[in-house]
């Protein structure tokens, strides 16, 4: 976690001193060294069914399917015009995909074209992200939460399984919070109890705080491959640095605002549905030791930790995330 901090902080010492500068920004910041991992959570091995014939079982259904993935976007009661996309079985279980911070649906863009088809997948961009509109204020985890709650209306979806990503995953906690008839269950990624008091997020949003439109290039690039212990496709990282450039400096500054804001830890007993914790043992935002918080938290929750693996588990482990996922759903469907 030091480590991601420090570079962090280096990004904003080399903004400061401009283009002429002769200092070099590092390619990307390595996860931090979490508190040794051993006996803290339970391991992916839980799941009993090889991930491989899984796998290939997955590919055979998305190949058979005459269902591709769908765009939309819809105006919600909240007041925001949200873009989506979708993809499965209409009929199916509902699976609602939260990004995290600065990001869209393309987070997902590793797993998606893996994930089984007998499933309703949304994706969404959330409010100021992606090609969803930017509204002038209210990015508070409740303002997102509400968003999700009003999204499901405008679908005319009862209930969901919400999985979310960092940023998404908080979100997906407030909406079981704030909205609980509406949660069939959890996937939380790369999550903790609360960004609250986060030395690396309050580190973040020094360097936020000082940014200005257009948002920094070589800050927008280093933020995102910091979040990487494993390496990911150079197109996908590509990917996700032309998305987080879509934002003006005040959805960065006004959504992390609202992350750091939120601390909704002593009310997280009250999340009773099943839950799925995924999370890496080199993850350079949240330690295992925060990891190992949430799932003690939550009442009924399973938690994966994947060894030599960073913020984004469903990026750098593909393959194994669609898997215990997959298997998670089938259980609580």
């Amino acid at each position: 976690m030091t480590r991601l901090l420090t570079a962090l902080l280096t990004v904003s010492m080399l903004v400061a001193c401009g283009p002429g500068s002769e200092a070099q920004a590092p390619a990307t910041a390595e996860a931090a060294r979490a508190t040794n991992a051993e006996g803290l959570a339970r391991q992916a091995e839980g799941f009993a069914v090889d991930a491989a014939e899984d796998d290939a079982e997955a590919t055979a259904q998305a190949r058979g399917s005459d269902d591709a993935r769908r765009e939309g976007s819809v105006r919600l009661s909240t007041g925001v015009t949200l873009r989506y996309v979708e993809q499965g079985d209409r009929h199916g279980p509902v699976v609602v995909f939260l990004h995290g911070y600065t990001d869209s649906h393309h987070t997902w863009d590793l797993d998606l074209p893996r994930f089984p088809r007998d499933f309703h997948v949304y994706a969404l961009d959330q409010r100021g992200h992606g090609d969803s509109e930017r509204p002038s204020c209210c990015y508070a985890q409740h303002d997102f939460a509400a968003d999700a709650a009003a999204f499901l209306d405008a679908m005319g979806v009862r209930r969901a399984v919400f999985v979310g990503h960092s940023m998404g995953s908080f979100i997906a906690q407030q909406v079981a919070l704030d909205f609980p008839s509406r949660v069939k269950a959890l996937v939380l990624v790369g999550s903790a109890p609360t960004v609250a008091g986060n030395e690396v997020a309050l580190g973040l949003e020094s360097v936020v705080d000082t940014q200005t439109d257009p948002v920094d290039p070589q800050f927008i690039h280093d933020f995102q491959a910091s979040t990487f212990y494993q390496p990911v496709p150079a197109a996908y990282l590509a990917t996700l640095v032309a998305e987080s450039s879509k934002l003006p400096a005040r959805v960065w500054q006004a959504t992390l605002d609202g992350l750091l804001a939120e601390d909704h830890t002593a009310r997280l007993g009250t999340i009773r549905v099943p839950t799925l914790i995924i999370g890496g043992d080199q993850d350079g935002f949240f330690a295992v030791t925060q990891q190992q918080a949430l799932a003690h938290a939550l009442p009924n929750a399973t938690a994966l930790l994947y060894r030599d693996t960073g913020h984004a588990p469903h990026a750098e482990r593909p393959r194994q995330f669609v898997h215990d996922v997959r298997h998670f759903l089938q259980r609580v469907r």
